[in-house]
């Protein structure tokens, strides 16, 4: 049995559905846990990542409504630690319960995440992350009427709300993170892309952001720091496309991370979508030429060893997970 250090990426629809209520996210990721145990079965260390997207958008949503001088709405960065602890609880107990039920004994823990940023970064002259529900254009031209917040169209599924979401940097409890994963515990962090902070580099003081870390960058750099065999990230379909929903629309399997280089300068991933994916998988891999990077879906999990998904390597020759 070959032990695997992986680092699984979870999309947003290993969480949430159509209903957003706690009870129903509860619901999924109890099956979603079901996907996460069998690696640990195999005998794998894996840490876990997860996006917040809707749930920062609906809590926003939530504190905005009820804003007022007698009870404030939070700010972003506190809203991003509340769902980063929320689903973070969620999903350990899932686990946990998943683990008691097949007999397993294993340690699981959560770590709210400091991911820090550089002030400099021009994501905040650039608004780009989709927080919150999607929304018709009629929604989104009543929100504006009422607010300076910006809306984009998200990769043809309606519009959301973005904000500024400055690349990591580094991420402030990776010897925890370490220690625990020495330990063989099951870890839980860089939830939501982790709480955004900047560092005063005279004070060393932190400061929270109002901005929202891009999940799957922050992934990849926890993927780099632990040193991973395997980054996983999970989305909604098995594999990548490229000329998507076109005539000429094509599978991707393996690739080179030349390859898809290629393809991203050719534009061929949507921004905000897949682009963030993919720009992740290829970062990582370039760093570790003897790791790999998987796309694939939550379905799909479990044949990631038999080449199903899309794997992104250095050279075609590398070895097999």
């Amino acid at each position: 049995m070959v032990k695997r250090r992986i680092v699984i990426a979870l999309g947003g629809n290993a969480i949430l559905t159509a209903d957003s209520s706690a009870q129903a996210q509860q619901r999924a990721l109890a099956d979603t846990a079901k996907h996460l145990v069998a690696f640990i079965r195999n005998g794998d260390d894996i840490v876990i990542t997860h996006g917040n997207g809707p749930q920062v958008g609906n809590l926003l949503l939530q504190q905005l409504a009820a804003d007022s001088p007698e009870n404030p709405a939070m700010p972003l960065d506190t809203l991003v630690a509340m769902t980063e602890g929320s689903i973070s609880y969620w999903l350990q107990t899932a686990l946990i319960n998943e683990l008691n039920r097949q007999g397993l004994k294993k340690e699981v823990a959560s770590v709210v995440t400091e991911v820090v940023v550089d002030w400099d970064d021009p994501a905040f002259a650039a608004p780009s992350k989709p927080i919150g529900p999607f929304l018709s254009e009629e929604e989104v031209r009543h929100q504006q009427k009422k607010s300076t917040e910006v809306f984009k169209e998200d990769a043809g599924r309606g519009w959301r709300k973005v904000v500024p979401s400055p690349k990591p940097v580094s991420i402030r409890e990776i010897t925890t993170i370490k220690q625990l994963l020495a330990a063989e515990t099951v870890v839980i962090t860089a939830g939501g892309g982790g709480i955004p902070v900047a560092e005063d580099p005279e004070t060393k003081t932190l400061t929270g952001v109002e901005a929202v870390v891009d999940k799957d960058f922050a992934s990849g750099l926890l993927s780099d720091l632990i040193a991973a065999d395997v980054f996983v990230l999970l989305t909604g379909v098995s594999h990548v496309y490229i000329n998507f929903n076109t005539p000429r629309q094509k599978q991707l399997g393996t690739v080179t991370t030349d390859e898809m280089n290629a393809y991203i300068a050719e534009g061929q991933f949507a921004a905000g979508s897949m682009l963030p994916k993919v720009e992740a998988a290829v970062a990582f891999v370039q760093s570790h030429p003897q790791s790999r990077a998987v796309i694939t879906s939550l379905d799909n999990l479990g044949n990631i060893f038999t080449g199903s998904g899309t794997v992104i390597v250095n050279k075609k020759s590398s070895p097999n997970l």
